[in-house]
C-alpha cells in the first residue's frame, strides 16, 4: 500500500506539473485552452474554471491539455441546420443550442445560411416568420450547446497555429521545462532538511550494523589515511573502500585533538552494475545552507541530467538492451524499493523521475513534445508549416510505435520481477 501511495504522490505531481507548465504558457499567449487533464480514459472528477475544463481520468498513464485549433472541431454548424440562440444584453449571440432546442424554450430558431465562428464571429440565416436573412453577432465566448453540454468557440486568434512560432514552442517546451524546474525545488528542499553531502573524508554518521560502528567511529571522525595512502575527499576514501570488499584495511583517524588507527575489512554489496563493492556502514558529512541548498538543486539536476543523457545515448549505440530499460511495472517494483529506503531517498527517487520525465519528453519522437517542437522547427526553416494532415499522421504513427515499446518494456518488467 506505501508503494501504491509513493507512486500516485509522485506521478501524479510530475504529470501535473509537466501539464502545468503547457498550460500557464499556452494561456499566457492567448491560447483557449478546452481542458487540463490528469490521466487518459473515461472521467472521474472534473470541474470548469476560466474557460478550461480540469479533470481526473481513470487511467493514470500520464496527461494533457487541449489547446483549440490542435483538432478539428469537434461541432461543425452547416448551412441548412437548424439551431437555437441565446443572447446577451448587447444582442450578442452567447450560446448555440445544436440539439434538444425544446429544452430552451427561451432560444431564438433560425435556419442557418452562414456562418463564421472563427473570423468574423456571426451567424446568419432564417428566422420562422421573418422575412428576409437575419445577421446576428457572435460573442467571442460564446458556447456550444450540445447534448446539454457547453463548448466554448475559439476564435482564430485564440487557436494553437495563430499564434507566433516563440509562443508555440515555449507553450510545448513549457512541459518538459517544469519537470527540471521541479527536480531543482526537489532536491534543494531534500538538502535544505537533510544537509547536503560535503566532499571530506570525515565520517558523517554510521549505519547500526556496518562495521565502522562495531570498531568504534562516529560522527565527526576524519580519516586521515587509509593503508598508509593519504585521503582528503570522500571520494578518495569510498574508492578505496569500495574496491576493497572483503579486504583488511587500516585508517587512521583523527577525532578532536586525537590520533589512532583501527583495522576494519569492508563488507561487500553489489553495485549499481552488479559488480563487487566494499562498504563499511558510514554516510557523508553534511552541512546546511539556503544558497547552498539551492545550488545543490540546480548542479544534481544538471549531474542526474548528464548520466541519463549518457544512458540513452548507450541504448542507441547498442551498448545497453531493452532489459535496462523500466516500465510501468518497473518504476513501481523499484519506487516500492527506494520507498522502505525513507523518505530522504524517496525524495531523490522523485528528482530523478521528474528529470528523466524531461528528457524523454524532449526527445525527437512523434507524439512526443520534441516531435511537435521539430515541426515547429521545421517551420521556421521552410517558412511554413507542414500539412496538419501529414503532421497529425506521423504523430499517430509516433504514438502507435510508443505504445508497442511500452508494451515491450512491461512485458520484460513482468517477466524480470514476476516470472
Amino acid at each position: 500500500m506505501n508503494t501504491f501511495i509513493a507512486i500516485v504522490i509522485i506521478f501524479g505531481l510530475l504529470v501535473f506539473i509537466h501539464e502545468w507548465g503547457h498550460l500557464i504558457f499556452a494561456k499566457r499567449a492567448g491560447i483557449l485552452c478546452r481542458e487540463f487533464a490528469i490521466g487518459f480514459g473515461p472521467k472521474i472528477f472534473s470541474f470548469k474554471r476560466n474557460e478550461t475544463t480540469y479533470t481526473i481520468r481513470l487511467l493514470p498513464l500520464g496527461g494533457f491539455v487541449r489547446m483549440a485549433g490542435e483538432d478539428p472541431e469537434m461541432i461543425q454548424i452547416k448551412p441548412g441546420y437548424e439551431v437555437g440562440l441565446k443572447f446577451n444584453i448587447r444582442d450578442q449571440v452567447t450560446d448555440i443550442i445544436v440539439n434538444n432546442k425544446s429544452k430552451h424554450p427561451d432560444c431564438k430558431v433560425i435556419q442557418v445560411e452562414k456562418i463564421d465562428l472563427e473570423d468574423d464571429l456571426f451567424v446568419q440565416g432564417y428566422v420562422p416568420d421573418e422575412e428576409g436573412l437575419v445577421t446576428f453577432d457572435v460573442h467571442e465566448q460564446a458556447n456550444y450547446i450540445y447534448d446539454e453540454e457547453a463548448t466554448q468557440i475559439a476564435p482564430r486568434d485564440r487557436q494553437f497555429p495563430s499564434k507566433t512560432i516563440p509562443q508555440r514552442a515555449m507553450a510545448i517546451f513549457a512541459g518538459p521545462m517544469m519537470n527540471f524546474l521541479l527536480a531543482v525545488i526537489i532536491l534543494a528542499a531534500y538538502a535544505m532538511m537533510a544537509g547536503m553531502p560535503v566532499d571530506e573524508a570525515r565520517v558523517g554518521d554510521v549505519t547500526d550494523d556496518g562495521v565502522a560502528i562495531q570498531a568504534g567511529l562516529e560522527e565527526g571522525d576524519r580519516i586521515v589515511s587509509i593503508d598508509g595512502e593519504n585521503v582528503s575527499t570522500w571520494e578518495e576514501m569510498t574508492g578505496i573502500i569500495q574496491g576493497s570488499a572483503n579486504e583488511p584495511l587500516l585508517f587512521e583517524v583523527e577525532r578532536g585533538n586525537e590520533t589512532f588507527e583501527v583495522e576494519m575489512v569492508p563488507d561487500e554489496r553489489l553495485g549499481p552494475e552488479d559488480e563487487v563493492q566494499g562498504v563499511v556502514g558510514i554516510y557523508p558529512p553534511t552541512e546546511f545552507s539556503i544558497l547552498g541548498s539551492i545550488a545543490f538543486g540546480f548542479t544534481t539536476t544538471w549531474d542526474y541530467t548528464v548520466l541519463i543523457v549518457e544512458a540513452l545515448g548507450m541504448l542507441v549505440t547498442g551498448q545497453f538492451s531493452l532489459d535496462h530499460l523500466a516500465g510501468p511495472v518497473g518504476i513501481y517494483s523499484y519506487t516500492g524499493e527506494v520507498a522502505a529506503m525513507g523518505f530522504f531517498v524517496l525524495m531523490q527517487w522523485a528528482a530523478i523521475l521528474s528529470v528523466n520525465l524531461g528528457i524523454i519528453n524532449l526527445l525527437p519522437l512523434p507524439a512526443l513534445d520534441g516531435g511537435r517542437l521539430m515541426f515547429i522547427g521545421l517551420e521556421a526553416v521552410r517558412g511554413k508549416p507542414v500539412d496538419p494532415q501529414k503532421e497529425g499522421l506521423v504523430h499517430f504513427i509516433g504514438f502507435a510505435l510508443l505504445m508497442l515499446l511500452m508494451l515491450v518494456v512491461t512485458w520484460n518488467d513482468i517477466n524480470k520481477f514476476f516470472l
